[in-house]
C-alpha cells in the first residue's frame, strides 16, 4: 500500500491535474492513497480570505469572486459533463462558503483561519478527484477529518494519534485496499466537530499520518524538483539533488528550514521505518530522493535561507543575568504567541532569538517582552544554514554581510545576515 502526496504546484492548472492523471496510470495495480493539497496559490489566496472576513472587510466579496473564478477556470478545462452531480457537489462547497461569508465571525481569528482556509483543500481533492474518474482512474474521494483527529490548537493542531490511528487502520486501509482513495492534505477535525489545521504546509504531514496508520509500505511526495536539493535552485544556480539522505538529516533540513518537506513528516515514517521518496511528477521515472534509516548519503553541504526574519536581544531592566526564571517568562511569552524560534542564544545578561516576522504575532509577542525587558529587534534580516559546511562556503556566502548573529557546531553553521 502506497501513499502519494501531490502538493499544489502538481495541481496549479488544469494541465497539471491532467499530468496527474498521467503520474497515477503508472501505478494502477498498486493500492494507493492519495493526499491532495490546495491549487497554486489558493491558501494565500484564502488566508487573504479570511483576514478580510475577520476584520469586515469589504474586499471580501472580491477576493471570493477571484478564487471561485479560478476554480471555475480549472472545472472548465477539465470537466466535460458540466451537468454533473460532481460538479453540482463541488460548486455546493463555493456556495457553503459564501454563506459563510455572510455571517459574522463568533471566534477568535485563528478558528476562523482554520474554517475558512482549509477550503482550499477540499476543492482541489473533489476537482481532482471528479476528473480522475472521468479519465477512467476510479476512485472514491474522502473526508481526511473523518480520519485525521486533533485538539482544538487552530492552525496547528495537536493529532491525537491513538484515536487517528485506530479510525485509519480500522475504517480507511479496508476501503484503500478496494480501491484508490482521493483524499485532502493540511486538515483534521477536533473532537468538537471543528476544523483544525496541522500548519502551513502541512499537507506532507498529513501523508506521514495516513502512512503511520495504514502501514504503507511507502510514501512519495511529488514536487516539481527531481529530488531533494542541497540548496534552492531559485537561489543557488549551483544546487545539486541529494540522491540519498537519512530521517534524522532530513529532520534537521526540515527544521532549519528546507521547504521540500515538512518538519513533523518524518518522525512518524521512521517510527515504523516506513520510506519516503521525494520525486518529479515533471520526470517520474527519474530516481528522486530517497529517506530512510539505511540510506547511504554523500556529506554533500546543504544551504538553507530563511527571509524576512527578526532578531530580538531581550536583557533584564536592572542588569541582573538572564536565569532560569526570565527564560520561563520568555519561552512562555513565544509560545502563548505562536511565535516560532529558529536560532536562540544566551549570555549573561541578554538572550537573542532569531525567529520568522509573523506579523500580528510578533507585535503581540513584542509588546508583552517590552513590559519585563529591555527589548533591542532588527528586522528584514536573513538566516543562513550550511551543514556539512567548509570554510569557503562561509566565505562566499556571507562576503560583504553584516553578521548579527553566529552559532556553530561539528556540523552546522548558523549565521543572522543583514
Amino acid at each position: 500500500m502506497k501513499v502519494f502526496k501531490f502538493g499544489g504546484a502538481s495541481v496549479k492548472n488544469a494541465d497539471a491535474v491532467k499530468n496527474v492523471a498521467n503520474v497515477l496510470k503508472q501505478f494502477l495495480n498498486e493500492e494507493l492513497l492519495i493526499v491532495v493539497s490546495a491549487m497554486g496559490k489558493t491558501t494565500n489566496a484564502l488566508e487573504t480570505l479570511a483576514k478580510s472576513y475577520y476584520d469586515k472587510s469589504k474586499q471580501k466579496n472580491k477576493i471570493y469572486n477571484e478564487i471561485k473564478s479560478f476554480h471555475d477556470e480549472v472545472i472548465g478545462g477539465l470537466l466535460k459533463n458540466k451537468e454533473s452531480h460532481a460538479y453540482d457537489d463541488i460548486e455546493n462547497l463555493f456556495i457553503e462558503l459564501e454563506c459563510m461569508l455572510e455571517t459574522k465571525p463568533e471566534s477568535t481569528y485563528d478558528c476562523v483561519y482554520d474554517q475558512i482556509v482549509s477550503y482550499g483543500e477540499i476543492f482541489s481533492s473533489r476537482i481532482v478527484s471528479t476528473f480522475l474518474n472521468e479519465a477512467g482512474i476510479k476512485n472514491r474521494w474522502m473526508d481526511a477529518q473523518n480520519f485525521i483527529v486533533t485538539d482544538n490548537n487552530y492552525r496547528e493542531g495537536r493529532v491525537d494519534w491513538e484515536i487517528t490511528t485506530s479510525m485509519i487502520a480500522n475504517k480507511l486501509k479496508p476501503i484503500v485496499k478496494k480501491q484508490m482513495v482521493v483524499t485532502q492534505g493540511f486538515v483534521g477535525r477536533s473532537q468538537n466537530m471543528k476544523t483544525v489545521t496541522l500548519g502551513r504546509e502541512g499537507s506532507d504531514y498529513s501523508a506521514a499520518i495516513f502512512a503511520y496508520g495504514l502501514d504503507a509500505t511507502d510514501v512519495t511526495i511529488w514536487k516539481d524538483v527531481d529530488g531533494v536539493m542541497n540548496a534552492d535552485p531559485k537561489k543557488f544556480k549551483d544546487a545539486v539533488k541529494l540522491d540519498a539522505l537519512t530521517y534524522s538529516h532530513t529532520i534537521e533540513l526540515a527544521y532549519y528550514g528546507a521547504t521540500v518537506i515538512h518538519p513533523k513528516t518524518i518522525q512518524p515514517l521512521q517510527s515504523k521505518n516506513i520510506p519516503l521518496y521525494v520525486k518529479s511528477f515533471v520526470n517520474p521515472k527519474g530516481k528522486g530522493t530517497v529517506v530512510a534509516n539505511n540510506s547511504k548519503e554523500k556529506n554533500i553541504p546543504t544551504f538553507i535561507v530563511k527571509s524576512n526574519q527578526v532578531l530580538l536581544s531581550i536583557s533584564s531592566r536592572d542588569f541582573s543575568f538572564i536565569v532560569e526564571e526570565h527564560l520561563s517568562k520568555i519561552f512562555e511569552a513565544f509560545a502563548s504567541h505562536k511565535v516560532k524560534m529558529n536560532l536562540m542564544q544566551n549570555s549573561a545578561i541578554s538572550f537573542s532569538v532569531c525567529a520568522d516576522n509573523s506579523g500580528d504575532n510578533l507585535k503581540h509577542l513584542k509588546s508583552e517582552l517590552a513590559i519585563n525587558f529591555n527589548l533591542l529587534s532588527n528586522e528584514k534580516l536573513e538566516l543562513l544554514t550550511i551543514t556539512h559546511y567548509d570554510d569557503k562556503a562561509i566565505s562566499k556566502l556571507t562576503k560583504g554581510k553584516n553578521i548579527l548573529l553566529e552559532q556553530r557546531t561539528r556540523a552546522t553553521v548558523q549565521f543572522v545576515l543583514k
